[in-house]
């Protein structure tokens, strides 16, 4: 399914999350206003921008960043999505960024006098550290009260490594995961778990299959996803039945069995834990 979702974080900061998870193309436009910067981030698939009806096209790459910035002119994000593709996007203004970065605004080319009323376009790796921070603002799965705050912080803490550019390694939570292969393997692990979701593999069997150790394993996980795997996998579960039982096409039992549960009262107890609903009631809603 594709699905996008904009949270403000303030006025003149925004946060956009795009995820098609279909296996079709799919479009999303919005006009930006003169004076936004715009911050895109590929973490799965690939993404194509549009620009001058059509004309003009720009990649957006697996672990790549695109900055786009035109003073001049109004810069609409008219994005097409490829399929199992994830994309987030960050809409920030020009003076709410000079406000952050006052005393660096020199360091960084497109604040510079010079470059102050010319167009900037830049395209960067996303370092392992940013990789984290993006995978958790997708994964977002702590009390809705915080949400807002949550993703406040995890956007200033996204722009603030994008442009440190000498990072340290030695300065990360989980320093292991500088190495982008162990970010791999643990991305590895994930998909694994979400493949196997019905009779998910024992979390010692899901490293050896990674190549991690279990400590590594544990550790890396949660930094990443902001839980551990078996909690991950169980919202993962229950969202997933959830659009199960929206789509009409299946009656409680097939769901809990389509997920893993043997015993329709196990997944009806599982389901309220996650949504303080019953999957009954939940269908008798849709229909209302």
């Amino acid at each position: 399914m594709g699905s996008q979702e904009e949270i403000k974080i303030e006025d003149d900061f925004i946060l956009i999350r795009f995820q098609n998870d279909s296996d079709e193309v799919v479009r999303f436009e919005r006009q930006v206003s003169t004076g936004l910067i715009q911050f895109h981030f590929g973490l799965k698939g690939k993404a194509k921008f549009i620009f001058n009806q059509g004309n003009y096209a720009l990649e957006m790459k697996e672990e790549k960043s695109l900055l786009l910035y035109n003073p001049q002119k109004e810069l609409p994000v008219h994005l097409e999505i490829a399929p199992q593709s994830w994309i987030i996007s960050v809409l920030v203004s020009i003076k709410k960024f000079h406000t952050l970065f006052s005393n660096e605004a020199e360091y960084i080319p497109f604040l510079s006098d010079d470059n102050r009323e010319k167009k900037y376009y830049a395209e960067e790796n996303i370092s392992p550290s940013m990789a984290i921070v993006l995978n958790q603002i997708f994964h977002y799965n702590l009390n809705a009260s915080i949400k807002n705050l949550y993703y406040k912080g995890k956007g200033y803490e996204l722009l603030s490594l994008y442009f440190n550019r000498n990072e340290d390694p030695n300065a990360d939570h989980c320093p292991f995961l500088i190495d982008e292969e162990n970010v791999l393997k643990i991305k590895k692990a994930k998909e694994i778990v979400i493949a196997n979701m019905a009779e998910p593999p024992g979390l010692q069997e899901l490293a050896d299959q990674v190549g991690l150790n279990l400590k590594k394993l544990k550790m890396g996980f949660k930094q990443i996803y902001g839980d551990s795997v078996y909690s991950f996998l169980f919202d993962y579960k229950m969202e997933y039945a959830r659009k199960l039982l929206d789509s009409g096409t299946y009656n409680v039992n097939e769901v809990g069995v389509q997920i893993g549960y043997s015993t329709a009262s196990h997944f009806i107890a599982a389901f309220k834990k996650k949504f303080g609903t019953t999957p009954k009631k939940y269908l008798m809603s849709l229909s209302n």
